[in-house]
């Protein structure tokens, strides 16, 4: 008896200790959570990686299943373009911006004005170029010319531009992560594993198209006849580039997202995949900057992508009826509950094959109540036991009963 206890006790102190943990390192915000009791036995079973700092998510719940140093500052190098793109994506559905807009080639952006050793899309005196070619140019080529251009669109000078993406970057609960500049190529940009995860999830929410779009295209020519003036279309000098992403065709269900190097931080990834309904979100940062080193980096996501598909999976249960809570000194007996968010959880592959639902009211709901007040949890569980809970708030508000009703109900509830 003595023996169990002590096992309970041990089991409890991990349980806390990983809250803790993920409290600290990732503030526990909107955007990443730490893991279930339910999903703690399988997390230890994850690959050994050589890369310095890794984070992996699902991409539905935010789950997170896999890490090493995620609080580790490091350089995003290229990866720093996601948020190039975003804020980019951001003005066009804000309606301050279009795909099909011409955006200016100035010297600051030509191909020959970059730093030697530059990702280049190869933007050139004279041309004529959409906004959606300097962010295919971006996406596949990495273009550190298409960089500077689509920040000069939006900003008088790079610093500002720098700015607004350190702003999103707080916009999206990231406290760490800041930008000098947009092409990532400045050891002085910075993120974290956990961070960045976060942010791509949010990328993802607020672009989806993004990936069809952008991060899965494998090649992009430029420039074409129509970029260049008329006494060059018939010989534009077209260069085709294949997307830095091998895994795209190494690893099925990759559609995006994003490659980075600089010495400073080795080589990057932000990787997402999906199958059978389940996405995951992949951050690998620190990868050896010697030779071998994207081969390296693509081994640690091919293995880490396959223990995930191996072992989890997304549930998105179908709760198409909630039994009405009991409300006391309410001018109704009863109120309707609704689900705060969704109910998607994270679960191994092995469980969550036939659910069960529970209402659980935690106290006793007394109006006066308002709209979205917290009533308790839905518990989600299987032959094994609780999977998710799922918060329940009041659908709608409950006004207080007459005096008589309510002297009752206060008498009732005394005992």
């Amino acid at each position: 008896m003595i023996l169990i206890k002590k096992t309970i006790i041990k089991k409890t102190i991990i349980l806390v200790l990983i809250f803790i943990y993920f409290f600290a390192v990732n503030n526990v915000n909107a955007q990443v959570f730490y893991p279930t009791p339910e999903l703690e036995p399988y997390l230890y079973s994850g690959p050994s990686i050589t890369s310095r700092a890794a984070v992996l998510i699902d991409a539905a719940t935010g789950t997170i299943l896999y890490y090493k140093n995620p609080n580790e500052e490091i350089p995003p190098a290229s990866l720093a373009k996601l948020m190039t793109m975003h804020v980019a994506m951001k003005a066009i559905k804000e309606g301050r911006a279009s795909y099909d807009e011409l955006i200016p080639v100035t010297a600051e952006s030509w191909a020959r004005n970059q730093p030697w050793r530059s990702s280049l899309m190869f933007l050139e005196p004279g041309q004529t170029v959409t906004l959606r070619e300097i962010l295919l140019g971006l996406a596949v080529s990495s273009g550190n010319d298409a960089a500077v251009a689509l920040a000069l669109r939006f900003a008088p000078n790079m610093k500002s531009f720098a700015d607004i993406m350190t702003d999103e970057a707080r916009n999206m609960d990231l406290s760490v992560t800041r930008f000098t500049e947009s092409s990532g190529i400045s050891g002085l940009n910075m993120t974290t594993a956990a961070e960045f995860a976060s942010f791509c999830r949010q990328y993802l929410l607020m672009h989806p198209n993004s990936l069809k779009d952008f991060h899965s295209v494998t090649t992009f020519a430029y420039p074409a006849a129509e970029n260049v003036t008329q006494r060059n279309r018939n010989n534009p000098n077209t260069i085709v580039q294949e997307n830095r992403n091998n895994l795209l065709r190494l690893f099925s269900g990759v559609d995006g997202l994003k490659t980075g190097f600089i010495n400073e931080s080795g080589y990057n990834i932000a990787l997402t995949a999906e199958r059978n309904n389940t996405r995951f979100i992949l951050v690998l940062l620190g990868a050896p900057s010697g030779r071998g080193g994207s081969r390296i980096r693509d081994t640690d996501g091919i293995n880490i992508l396959s223990w995930a598909f191996d072992n989890f999976k997304t549930v998105r249960p179908q709760i198409n009826h909630i039994e009405k809570a009991p409300v006391w000194k309410g001018k109704t007996n009863t109120v309707e509950l609704k689900l705060e968010q969704s109910a998607d959880f994270t679960s191994h592959i092995s469980r969550a094959d036939t659910l069960k639902f529970e209402v659980v009211i935690l106290q006793p709901l007394i109006a006066p109540l308002p709209q979205g007040h917290f009533a308790g949890y839905i518990y989600i569980s299987d032959e094994y036991g609780e999977l998710s809970r799922a918060p329940l708030v009041t659908a709608a508000g409950v006004e207080k009963g007459n005096f008589f009703k309510r002297l009752w109900h206060s008498i009732r509830l005394l005992f």
